[in-house]
């Protein structure tokens, strides 16, 4: 049997992208896709995002754990352990099944079983750090893994500082002005090359409180003729929001509940994120300045660590989302309005960011692989 490189993580889009981007330039590289596998959860995105993918895609059982010492996520955590036990079992028998040439794991819970099973069989473990601050599972796996992968911050002596994988056609979109008005052109429904465009999206599946600020400053610039808002709500909250949501006179307001970026980054002038690190990693590629909301309660604050990381470059404004409303918000994205800082955003975040990391990261893996 072919030995594959497996590429495990997910849950979520932000870990199922950058395992994307991996196995897309291993192809390029000369992996064919039979001799690649992808290893997720079944209660994640994966299903659906990769569905299209030439690449094997094995689901294991497994959720992750509740921060909370509630009944409900009580009985919730108890149920997750034991399948988390049923996952490991299954992935130690693939791995032993397999000899994979590596396991690279970009995190998530999705991704503990099969690194855990790398371990165990003693196959190479490659781990990506994609937030600043690593996730609970790699920092318990670390000291058993053949080389590590870091996005932001110092390498080490265990660690090479790479910058986190984007897919290629990101990292090749034109951001120059006069391709940003090309793209407003050639939408579906165009926007008018005069109003600047502010894109709001915090996820796959969104953020309540952010979500409900921007309904509020609909009204509050509903007569705004400069202004463009592209509101990317997330699939839970689309329905209510399009519900809600004001008529608007004069300000071009579009309600989606997800999207493939590539259409909305080439486009915004600014954007409203959580500070998830595949968000963080395009915003800095593509040098989008940019108000980032971090998730509340993110393991190891890893949000807030990629967000603080930004701010502290001079590339975002961040806002804790306690602290968010529709005036606040309003008055944060009106301290933007500057074409001087905008670009003096545009740059700072472009300085962060690393065009070349999934390269990196694909050389690094081929190695190891050999």
């Amino acid at each position: 049997m072919n030995r594959p490189i497996v590429v495990t993580g997910g849950g979520t889009g932000g870990h199922i992208f950058p395992m994307q981007a991996v196995a897309e330039v291993l192809m390029k590289r000369g992996v064919a896709a039979q001799g690649l596998r992808y290893v997720g959860s079944r209660r994640g995105q994966e299903a659906e995002i990769l569905k299209s993918s030439d690449i094997a895609l094995t689901l294991l059982p497994g959720r992750g754990i509740r921060r909370s010492f509630t009944p409900s996520a009580i009985v919730q955590n108890v149920g997750s352990v034991f399948a988390l036990l049923l996952a490991v079992a299954r992935a130690i028998a693939l791995v032993g099944l397999w000899r994979p040439r590596a396991v690279v794991s970009v995190g998530g819970y999705a991704s503990f079983a099969m690194s855990l099973a790398a371990v165990v069989w003693r196959r190479p473990l490659i781990l990506i750090d994609l937030d600043a601050t690593p996730p609970a599972t790699h920092r318990l796996l670390a000291r058993f893994a053949t080389r590590r992968c870091v996005a932001l911050g110092a390498g080490d002596a265990s660690a090479v500082v790479t910058g986190a994988p984007v897919r290629a056609d990101l990292v090749a979109l034109d951001r120059s002005p006069k391709e940003r008005a090309s793209s407003k052109a050639s939408l579906p429904q165009p926007i008018d090359p005069a109003r600047r465009v502010i894109v709001v999206m915090t996820g796959s599946l969104g953020a309540r409180r952010v979500n409900e600020a921007v309904v509020e400053l609909v009204s509050l610039w509903a007569t705004r003729s400069d202004l463009a808002l592209i509101h990317v709500t997330g699939r839970r909250d689309e329905s209510w929001v399009r519900e809600m949501a004001p008529t608007t006179s004069e300000l071009d307001y579009r309600v989606i509940d997800f999207a493939d970026m590539l259409t909305w980054w080439a486009v915004a002038d600014l954007a409203v994120c959580r500070a998830g690190a595949t968000t963080v990693a395009e915003l800095t590629i593509l040098g989008i300045p940019s108000v980032l909301v971090p998730l509340p309660g993110a393991p190891g604050d890893h949000q807030g660590a990629n967000a603080r990381a930004l701010s502290d470059a001079g590339a975002a404004i961040v806002m804790l989302d306690q602290d968010v409303s529709a005036t606040k918000l309003a008055s944060a994205l009106e301290e933007l309005t500057s074409d001087d800082l905008l670009d003096r955003m545009s740059n700072a975040a472009r300085r962060l960011g690393r065009a070349d990391a999934t390269d990196r990261i694909v050389e690094i893996i081929l190695a190891v692989a050999r």
